[in-house]
């Protein structure tokens, strides 16, 4: 009998995803601290990384060396007042964020006050329910001053004190009469923030055409800008409404796989190169650019005869033409398959697909009739 070794029960962060890595799943824009279990992590640096309301975030000096972790509410240093947030980050990695941020000046930087109170946090939830209304009204005020704008968001202050309105506009607006009309209205420190589309989708969210949560609202933070060049690299049909996301703008991730296209499309010869034969002549199709393969047609605008080849032979023939040799077929000499029968165009497929089922019905009725006669004789 052999002896039941006894392994060590492991919990904690040694087992996968870390709990305390992970932090709250409803924010926007989470980061996966993959540090959170190594020893001293939190201590390397008193920097830490406050998260606001949809993708807007700080970063602050925790002064008072606080033991903060992902998921604590915070009050934090505002001009004027204080501002309420949630810790999404700690130790080594807010250094690594701060480059993204492109945050050069230490000087942007504030303070950590303390844990939030309850009191700090009941007039954060009267701040917040006054948002939705002070939108309404803010964009009823700017059509009445015939501002060219949209006021997309509102957002109070943690103290109440301030309030930032984002919005959206094509050309210069000139809001100077509409922050007085504002402060008088809400009687708070008013803000203007101006705002693109794609900040305006990640700040809104929303479930992209692919079924996922858009990036800008959970991972994407800097945005390149997008050209319809990479759809044509990738040969994606340029139809407006397709490549379009959310924000009304080219999607995002018609950037993330463009480079591999560009790199395999450098092994695939010219579309209007035109391949001889010694039957006819081939012209360029279609092509599946990451399988490396082309389809070539012995018409310019229809599909006819289709044959489809690697890159490499298609180099192939290509320098046997310059050299003024003409195949027999595209195809390789080893990959060459007879005709089987007449193919029918509309099915795709031999004609003769169903003959050998019928001449086995037939065979099988012919048996069934000489069994019966054999049997009446006898």
């Amino acid at each position: 009998m052999e002896k039941k070794r006894d392994y060590p029960i492991r919990t904690g962060c040694d087992r996968g995803l870390c709990a305390a890595a992970i932090g709250r799943q409803d924010r926007q824009l989470n980061t996966y601290d993959w540090l959170a279990d190594v020893p001293g992590n939190a201590e390397s640096t008193d920097l830490v990384e406050v998260q606001f309301k949809h993708t807007r975030k700080g970063y602050y000096h925790n002064v008072n060396n606080l033991q903060l972790k992902k998921g604590d509410i915070v009050a934090v240093e505002a001009s004027p007042g204080h501002d309420i947030g949630v810790v999404t980050l700690t130790g080594r990695l807010v250094l690594l964020q701060i480059k993204k941020a492109n945050l050069k000046s230490t000087e942007e930087i504030k303070r950590i006050y303390r844990l939030a109170r309850q009191s700090d946090m009941d007039k954060f939830r009267e701040a917040k329910a006054r948002e939705h209304e002070t939108m309404i009204e803010s964009r009823e005020i700017a059509k009445e001053l015939g501002l060219n704008m949209k006021i997309g968001d509102v957002e109070y202050q943690g103290d109440g004190q301030k309030a930032i309105f984002y919005y959206i506009a094509d050309e210069r607006v000139d809001f100077r009469q509409l922050i007085k009309d504002l402060a008088a209205a809400f009687h708070v420190r008013i803000e203007m923030k101006q705002i693109g589309a794609r900040q305006e989708a990640g700040r809104i969210g929303g479930t992209g055409p692919c079924g996922r949560e858009l990036c800008c609202a959970t991972w994407m933070k800097n945005f390149v800008s997008v050209s319809t060049a990479a759809a044509r690299f990738q040969d994606i049909s340029l139809n407006p409404q397709k490549l379009a996301g959310m924000c009304a703008k080219l999607k995002c991730c018609l950037n993330y796989e463009v480079d591999d296209y560009i790199e395999h499309g450098k092994k695939l010869p010219s579309r209007e190169v035109v391949l001889q034969t010694m039957d006819s002549d081939y012209y360029y199709f279609k092509s599946d650019i990451l399988a490396g393969l082309i389809t070539y047609s012995t018409d310019k605008r229809m599909a006819v005869n289709l044959e489809t080849i690697t890159g490499e032979r298609a180099m192939e023939v290509i320098e046997m033409n310059r050299r003024g040799e003409k195949p027999l077929d595209l195809q390789p000499e080893d990959q060459r398959k007879e005709p089987e029968g007449p193919v029918d165009l509309l099915a795709g497929d031999s004609i003769t697909r169903f003959d050998k089922a019928k001449k086995k019905k037939k065979k099988n009725k012919s048996k069934k009739t000489e069994a019966k006669k054999d049997e009446k004789e006898q």
